[in-house]
């Protein structure tokens, strides 16, 4: 049997120290702030506590794919002890990075076999665990990257935005339509579905965003899902950056889904860097028909 190591970006949300408790490897996203020349390596010489410091400050923060040596080189080290490399990147629709792998994979024969499953956040994080999971099963590199490609859909995140002020600054809204959306306290609420970051709609009160996601979480799950047993899907309350509303929230989710159990997560610092701290969200990803 095939002996296969499950690798992923720091987009998963899997910290250095859970990939070595998991057995698994994490390649560090880059991220660049301002005039400073140093980039910065999440959960390297960037931690979650810094990278949201600076997040408020007027820096411009830049992210980046991981350069081609590094992705090389946590493979290469995998495949001196093991057979067979899966390696699961974030959305090919928001980042480069799966496509630039891919490429990289082309030279390792088939014993690296990249997924392009659509995930980003606590939605790629299940997809490792579902491909660590086929791994233990005898699966090979390959099943297991044609398994989690089948079901790349089957996931969804909704984001309600504490301040437009991030989007502004990433250049996805007008300042003028900012200022608006400021001066009326609207809370947008955003989607990532498959391969894209969308607008999904806008709400006037926290209330009202909070009661959006659900209404429409609980729509994905009764229509695109399988219904409402906890065995169909993982379910997620999340936040960035506001640990002191995560037990309610979390609370919130379980209240409107009582069938399921809700586990509690962070939104990962590539998605927080563009919404901004103080952003909740819920996410589910359905479970593999094994």
């Amino acid at each position: 049997m095939a002996r296969v190591q499950v690798i992923t970006d720091s987009n998963s949300g899997i910290t250095q120290k859970q990939a070595e408790e998991l057995g698994i490897r994490v390649v560090p996203m880059p991220f660049m702030f301002g005039r400073d020349d140093t980039t910065y390596y999440e959960d390297i010489n960037l931690s979650r506590a810094e990278f949201f410091e600076r997040l408020e400050t007027e820096e411009q923060i830049m992210t980046s794919q991981p350069a081609p040596n590094e992705v090389l080189k946590v493979w290469d080290a995998a495949l001196e002890e093991c057979d067979e490399v899966v390696y699961i990147p974030m959305s090919s629709g928001l980042s480069g990075s799966c496509q630039s792998a891919r490429m990289l994979s082309s030279d390792y024969d088939g014993k690296v076999q990249v997924v392009n499953n659509q995930r980003i956040s606590v939605t790629q994080k299940a997809s490792v665990f579902d491909a660590m999971q086929l791994a233990a099963m005898g699966k090979r590199a390959a099943e297991i990257r044609q398994i989690l490609e089948d079901v790349r859909f089957d996931s969804s995140i909704y984001i309600m935005l504490d301040t437009l002020k991030y989007l502004k600054k990433g250049g996805r809204i007008t300042p003028a339509a900012a200022a608006i959306g400021s001066l009326l306290r609207i809370r947008p609420v955003l989607q990532i579905k498959g391969e894209r970051l969308d607008a999904f709609s806008k709400a006037r009160t926290t209330a009202q965003g909070r009661s959006t996601m659900l209404s429409a979480m609980k729509n994905d799950i009764e229509k695109l899902y399988g219904g409402t047993a906890e065995e169909t899907v993982h379910l997620y309350a999340v936040h960035a950056n506001v640990p002191e509303l995560e037990e309610e929230w979390a609370a919130q989710v379980q209240e409107f889904f009582p069938n399921f159990h809700v586990e509690k997560d962070a939104l990962s610092l590539s998605v927080s860097c563009h919404i901004g701290p103080g952003a909740l969200a819920i996410a589910c990803s359905k479970k593999l028909e094994i």
